[in-house]
């Protein structure tokens, strides 16, 4: 029997690594978390991976997902196009401790997003056909693959601990955050008075309905903080209002006392299925 219910508040898509998110109303589930997600990544010269830790400004970088394309629009920059089906040349990049296969999306992209971003990048795309798989310290031994997060499918949060958060925050003066701060892929609302705030701190596994039959994930390891909640994602704008916030509550034993907030997950079940915000589902409580 389970012991919480939850309804599925919001579905969010970050098709570029680090650059602003997409909420959907609905998103597929694929082996390597939501259809999209972290399918495209910012590399420098050297093909390592980039973010908002060291370019505050992705974070002005909006996709919208379209039928055919995807198209990216910033601050002074003209709306650029990319389409779904085409990449470029392939090439090497490196996400963290993964040298990965991807392709190149041409010249054309990289100039954009280095006029924008103020130094030589280029834009890539995770290579289906190359096996990234999470840590089989934390999957328990079972495969998870991954395109380029940071090492799971999926993060998952609920809505109450932001609402924790945030009540420390107003206690502080502080302005409120939202929840794209912190980059989540599902955001799980309480139906009862079960799901507590930071409540997935303790899941274990969670069923989600679908017409198709249920969509199940397994959580996996909390996820440690760095200094992205800190950039305002309307302005670019950096501070340490949010991690001074954590500091005072979230240090996390299981993780070294690294500030944790959200948990990443795996796919148990449910390839294929259509993910749709309003869905219930049910999880067990770790002990």
């Amino acid at each position: 029997m389970s012991d919480v219910n939850f309804r599925v508040g919001a579905l969010y898509v970050h098709p570029i690594k680090s650059c602003a998110a997409v909420p959907v109303n609905e998103a597929l589930v694929i082996e390597t978390g939501l259809e999209f997600d972290r399918a495209w990544m910012v590399v420098d010269e050297r093909g390592d991976f980039l973010s908002q830790r060291e370019l505050p400004r992705m974070a002005l970088i909006r996709p919208t997902l379209r039928a055919a394309d995807m198209v990216l629009r910033a601050p002074g920059m003209l709306a650029l196009h990319i389409a779904y089906d085409t990449v470029e040349s392939p090439t090497r990049v490196t996400v963290w401790d993964d040298t990965v296969s991807a392709y190149d999306m041409g010249d054309l992209a990289a100039q954009w997003f280095s006029d924008f971003l103020g130094q030589r990048v280029r834009l890539v795309r995770f290579d289906p056909e190359h096996k990234r798989l999470s840590s089989v310290k934390w999957t328990g031994g079972l495969e998870a693959e991954n395109q380029f997060a940071d090492g799971f499918p999926l993060l998952v949060v609920t809505r109450s601990a932001l609402d924790e958060l945030n009540t420390r925050l107003a206690a502080q003066g502080q302005p409120a955050a939202t929840m794209e701060r912190f980059r989540p892929n599902l955001v799980l609302d309480a139906v009862d008075d079960t799901l507590l705030p930071h409540g997935e701190d303790h899941l274990d596994e969670l069923s989600i309905e679908t017409d198709d039959g249920p969509v199940r994930l397994k959580l996996v390891k909390p996820c440690v903080r760095c200094s992205i909640p800190d950039v305002d994602p309307v302005t670019a704008e950096t501070g340490h209002a949010v991690g001074d916030a954590l500091a005072g509550y979230r240090a996390d034993a299981r993780m070294d006392g690294g500030l944790t907030f959200g948990m990443n997950a795996i796919v148990l079940e449910g390839v294929e299925r259509l993910l749709r915000v309003g869905a219930t589902g049910t999880a067990g409580i770790r002990f």
